[in-house]
């Protein structure tokens, strides 16, 4: 009696996904770039997804699609003659939020321009996912292979588990930025308002007037001048400490 053949497991296939988004959080708290953010999912997607030859990531900004990564130039001119048509794996995989799985064979009756580039340029699949971290940050990851017979459903499962855990990877760096946005924009406020209560000092002491009446001086030169009340506190401390100075 022949024994059955044991079962594929998923584990070292999960595991791959797994080590792909460690790197890709090892990046995240060592980078705040974007871009370079980006590169590592294209990169790592290779590592992720069994299969993929290429990667790249389409952002639309607005309506306008564009590629703002890729592991090589000539997926990023695949992806673009996508744009220029409008129609495309990529663009459906944005446009209706699903998997877009298909070898190069069966795209050409649909997508003929991408298909015959895509023979061209020495690729056989492709595979692509919905990328949406927020209002601001959405597009597709697409992955290119090298064999005719197209991706599995198995590879489609795991490029979802990897977009899935990158999207809130972007959640994370998003919330990053706005953190630090805000936080800068406290520091700019701060420095303001100690430049502005100096000269309101000063302007007190020089014109023994009241801080109301200092403060009022100082928005008057402002609008006058249509300058930021911060510029003209500053320019009014540097004379008055190189008047003193001198």
């Amino acid at each position: 009696m022949e024994l059955p053949e044991p079962a594929v497991t998923a584990a070292p296939l999960l595991d791959e996904v797994t080590g792909a988004l460690e790197a890709l959080t090892a990046v995240l708290r060592q980078e705040d770039d974007l871009l370079i953010l980006l590169r590592h999912v294209c990169l790592q997607a290779r590592h992720a997804v069994p299969g993929v030859a290429e990667a790249s990531v389409t952002l639309v900004i607005g309506d306008t699609p564009h590629t703002a990564s890729a592991t090589s130039a000539i997926v990023g001119e695949l992806d673009a003659g996508q744009y220029r048509i409008g129609d495309g794996p990529c663009l459906e995989a944005v446009r209706t939020g699903k998997i877009v799985r298909t070898s190069v064979t069966e795209a050409a009756e649909r997508w003929p321009s991408f298909a015959g580039q895509a023979r061209e340029a020495g690729f056989g699949s492709f595979l692509a996912a919905p990328l949406v971290a927020d209002e601001e940050y959405s597009g597709a990851l697409n992955c290119y292979g090298r064999e005719d017979d197209g991706f599995a459903e198995t590879e489609a499962q795991l490029l979802e588990l990897y977009t899935a855990a990158v999207e809130a990877i972007f959640r994370v760096y998003h919330r990053y930025v706005r953190a630090r946005e805000t936080a800068e924009h406290l520091r700019t406020a701060l420095t303001s308002r100690a430049v502005i209560d100096q000269a309101k000092g000063m302007l007190m002491a020089i014109r023994r007037i009241g801080a109301d009446d200092a403060f009022a001086l100082l928005v008057e030169q402002s609008q006058r001048e249509n300058v930021k009340l911060r510029e003209v506190a500053e320019r009014f401390v540097e004379r008055v400490v190189s008047s003193g100075a001198g």
